[in-house]
């Protein structure tokens, strides 16, 4: 009897290794399938951590939250633009920085350079809404990294603004690209809010 039962918990122990091993592979072709339909993808987003209205001192930010997640369901790289300038500042003195940038139409210099942009079929871009639209920084990004002729998703966390002016600021900044209605989430929602991330991701066909 203790012989039988000893086999039967070893089968049990194998099929349930054998059927985590097919998820994870399930899991795996998704990915391979979704980047085969929309080419090579990457997501390219700024990120504030520090302190933020509504979610308080965070450690990181919101937008790199959902890059992460659209990054793991879509199996995408990443660039993360980071200025070459500090915003590790109290929200409101960081309102009155961002009004100010965005008056005087600032460009701030980026620490680092993405390589092979060409690569890439598809790119999200995403930002938190800093003073109706996104951070000046990531139009220098614009300005220095050409996307014409890709498909761009423009997606946005924020605190009540939604996508702001920044969907038309990227057909602006790239009129020749296929520009996909945007994704906007609630700061203090994109913790818990995997699951809506996942269902816009589906709707566009990932």
């Amino acid at each position: 009897m203790k012989r039988l039962k000893s086999c039967l918990a070893a089968l049990v122990a194998l099929l349930t290794m054998s059927c985590t091993a097919n998820a994870n592979q399930s899991s795996t072709n998704q990915n391979e399938t979704n980047m085969d339909k929309q080419g090579k993808t990457l997501v390219v987003f700024f990120s504030h951590a520090g302190e933020n209205y509504s979610v308080g001192n965070i450690k990181v930010g919101n937008t790199k939250i959902v890059a992460d997640y659209i990054s793991e369901m879509t199996g995408a790289d990443q660039f993360e633009i980071v200025a070459d300038k500090d915003y590790d500042m109290p929200y409101m003195q960081l309102i009155e920085v961002a009004k100010q940038e965005t008056h005087d139409g600032e460009l701030p210099p980026m620490v680092d350079k993405l390589e092979n942009v060409d690569q890439y079929d598809t790119v999200f871009i995403g930002g938190p809404v800093w003073w109706g639209t996104y951070p000046q920084v990531m139009f220098t990004f614009f300005r220095d990294y050409d996307l014409n002729g890709k498909t761009i998703i423009p997606f946005t966390t924020h605190e009540g603004s939604g996508l702001a002016s920044c969907v038309e600021d990227v057909k602006t900044a790239y009129p020749n690209a296929d520009v996909k209605p945007g994704f906007a989430i609630y700061g203090h929602d994109v913790r818990s809010g995997r699951s809506k991330v996942e269902k816009w991701l589906k709707g566009l066909g990932f």
